[in-house]
């Protein structure tokens, strides 16, 4: 029996990947608690947005930006941008 899987879950299961392959422990530790409260609830803008802080951020500024140690520049101050710095003050 084969399993249909929508483009949305395949899209999910993706970013879950590459967003717990980031390259340093402490942000796959960030990115982990942001996917496992909030990956299968996002919108279709919101995983566009996830997609875009793991695409094009270097792991320091994501980094920095998700501790709150620095403000991000608006076009990555996202409200994902903003879930994630909440779980990490947490």
């Amino acid at each position: 029996m084969t399993e249909n899987i929508s483009e949305l879950e395949m899209r999910r299961k993706k970013l879950l990947f590459r967003g717990s392959h980031r390259g340093t422990k402490e942000n796959d530790i960030l990115m982990g608690r942001f996917m496992d409260k909030h990956l299968n609830t996002l919108t279709e803008d919101q995983l566009d947005a996830f997609e875009v802080l793991i695409n094009e951020v270097p792991d320091a500024d994501f980094f920095k930006w998700a501790t709150g140690k620095e403000a991000a520049p608006a076009q990555y101050d996202t409200d994902v941008l903003q879930m994630i710095q909440e779980l990490s003050n947490a």
